[in-house]
């Protein structure tokens, strides 16, 4: 059975398709190369679970997206105090690449800003530029589960438009914020930009950000919780520049975008979300990336000052009874914990028509997104011929 999540995912893609504003970006040959209609989108839940719909085989750069790991890297080598006094964490309202520091400091704004990136990883503990960027490269691949790369192409291309970061970076080093030679600098930054990743790439390493820096497949920690809650924060306040304000208000999740067309967001505790589209707005972020989180979020209920505590126990068990498999739910269901629900049951499915039962008696409430996914699976085991009763004796479906 197709899964409803992966067929609102690929009904959403058909919706916001004909959002053509935008351009692809200009003064990087290799990224004003990118075919503006490739489109993709992936979900990844905390329990490891991925959906996704569109161009999820084509890769592209992460660009600035890069700046988040580089940060937590920076913050895990030195600790909050020393990065914090080379880095301060207040939105700038300024463009990505605009000069934003502090007139007293000389710090920059932010982590997320490009001086503030350049500068996070001055802050990497490498012994040159080549051990830092293995290092940051090493990150990102612990975050995403596999090896990844860098494309010699796009920062070949990425070198010859980098006049503005060399000045930011000799800026920097005037004031004392870089920790070594600025042309090293700029040089391991455009690298680190350059890592080659995939749609479902940036997905899964926004869930282990969700997880609090475990990999929700292997179980491994990747990063601190300390280090993680420290670069959603700034995630949050900065990770979308000048509009990162609108973003918050609308949208609600935690997000950094590149300027390949990539936008990841995180929800802490529940999923991590990946959308790649080149054409870009006049602030440097995916135009139908945003339009697909706006909705996301409005139909999935995920804005986070409107979320409930995590669905990983919406299932209170699964018991067997008059040859019925009966499954408890309990809690304050939302998305993610119908999805769960979701899982649990199609994960338990035997090829055969079976019976099934859902008892929501112990549950609190179910909002308005889980009652459209849990209609829809109840739907669709009936449509494939199981015999599935609900107890809902509250009316909360």
């Amino acid at each position: 059975m197709t899964s409803p999540i992966t067929d609102y995912l690929e009904a959403v893609l058909r919706a916001c398709r004909n959002s053509d504003g935008g351009e692809v970006l200009t003064g990087n040959r290799i990224l004003s190369e990118a075919d503006p209609d490739v489109f993709s989108v992936a979900v990844v839940t905390v329990e490891g679970t991925v959906y996704c719909a569109g161009d999820v085989d084509s890769s592209f750069s992460i660009q600035s997206i890069s700046k988040a790991l580089t940060y937590a890297l920076a913050l895990a080598d030195r600790g909050l105090d020393a990065v914090h006094r080379k880095i301060d964490v207040e939105p700038s309202g300024d463009a990505f690449n605009e000069i934003s520091l502090e007139r007293d400091t000389g710090r920059p704004r932010n982590a997320l800003i490009n001086a503030g990136a350049i500068a996070a990883h001055s802050l990497v503990e490498g012994r040159d530029v080549e051990h830092r960027v293995d290092r940051i490269l090493a990150l990102h691949s612990a975050f995403v589960g596999r090896d990844l790369s860098i494309d010699d192409d796009v920062f070949d291309a990425e070198m010859e438009s980098s006049d503005r970061n060399l000045a930011l970076a000799h800026m920097l080093a005037s004031v004392k914020v870089l920790e070594c030679d600025a042309h090293e600098v700029v040089t391991g930054y455009a690298r680190q930009c350059s890592i080659d990743v995939t749609t479902p790439d940036l997905a899964m390493l926004a869930a282990t950000m969700a997880n609090g820096g475990v990999h929700p497949e292997s179980g491994e920690r990747v990063a601190t919780s300390a280090v993680v809650r420290q670069v959603l924060s700034t995630m949050t306040t900065c990770g979308m520049y000048d509009g990162t304000g609108d973003w918050i208000a609308n949208v609600g999740i935690p997000a950094k975008s590149g300027v390949s067309g990539a936008i990841i967001g995180v929800l802490p505790g529940q999923l991590g979300i990946a959308v790649h589209s080149p054409r870009l707005d006049d602030r440097g972020n995916s135009v139908r990336g945003v339009e697909v989180f706006e909705r996301l979020s409005r139909d999935m209920d995920l804005h986070m000052m409107d979320i409930a505590p995590s669905g990983h126990s919406a299932v209170r068990r699964a018991r067997e009874e008059d040859g019925r498999t009966v499954y408890e739910l309990q809690g304050d269901i939302r998305f993610a914990g119908a999805e769960n629900i979701m899982s649990r049951v199609l994960a338990d499915l035997p090829d055969e028509p079976t019976r099934i039962g859902f008892e929501l008696e112990p549950a609190r409430a179910v909002n308005g997104a889980a009652v459209r996914l849990l209609g829809e699976l109840i739907e669709r085991l009936r449509g494939d011929g199981h015999d599935v009763e609900v107890d809902d004796p509250n009316g909360l479906m």
